[in-house]
């Protein structure tokens, strides 16, 4: 069962990432998706191959963005795509059936595709205003939100809804309401001066 809480790393060099990655782990993050957008392949194999490691030890689940090669390579849990990345099928064809895949969704359209293509969760946002994604596509909001899971639940169908961007705590009741299954995160952790008191509330308010 996949965690409630998606740790989504940051930093502009390999030693940012892994000092985030090592801190949002130490805080009890259980679920990390290693995302090293400006990276070069060598520096994204040699973190991956630490949060392996770390994660291991923390008895949490790793995920890489983007490179499903790497993600091979190091026997990650799994891989999250964007919507122009490589295919669902393609991943699952390299991964093998037991590997988490998931993708990138910001219209109930992006969710149905995901939902045939069998991923195992979708990463829906941007749920508002967010300076870690450059290109960002329309702000959902909480409405957004309901609008598609109530969409799903009219079509009998579904699949694992992560909230994403700019997530703060005071959101997390409100988007619990809207039927997500939990959030993707990063400031929210990275910036507490109380990382695993943050975590522990974060779980609390997600149940």
């Amino acid at each position: 069962m996949l965690n409630r809480i998606h740790y989504i790393s940051q930093g502009s060099t390999p030693e940012e990432q892994e000092k985030d990655i090592l801190e949002a782990l130490e805080a009890g993050c259980k679920l990390i998706q290693v995302r090293f957008k400006n990276g070069t392949k060598e520096e994204i194999t040699q973190l991956a191959k630490k949060a392996k490691v770390w994660s291991q030890f923390h008895e949490a689940k790793l995920l890489i963005n983007d490179w499903v090669e790497i993600a091979k390579e190091i026997d990650a849990d799994g891989v999250h795509l964007g919507l122009t990345d490589t295919s669902v099928a393609e991943a699952r064809k390299i991964l093998g059936p037991t590997k988490i895949i998931g993708g990138t969704a910001n219209t109930l359209d992006d969710v149905l595709q995901r939902i045939e293509e069998k991923c195992d969760y979708v990463g829906l946002g941007p749920f508002r205003f967010t300076t870690t994604k450059e290109k960002l596509s329309p702000i959902l909001g909480l409405e957004g939100y309901k609008q598609i899971v109530s969409e799903l639940t009219g079509r009998q169908v579904s699949i694992p809804i992560y909230a994403i961007g700019g997530i703060e705590l005071s959101d997390l009741e409100d988007l619990k309401h809207t039927g997500v299954y939990g959030v993707a995160v990063s400031g929210i952790v990275s910036k507490s001066a109380e990382k695993a008191h943050t975590v522990r509330e974060m779980e609390k308010k997600l149940g």
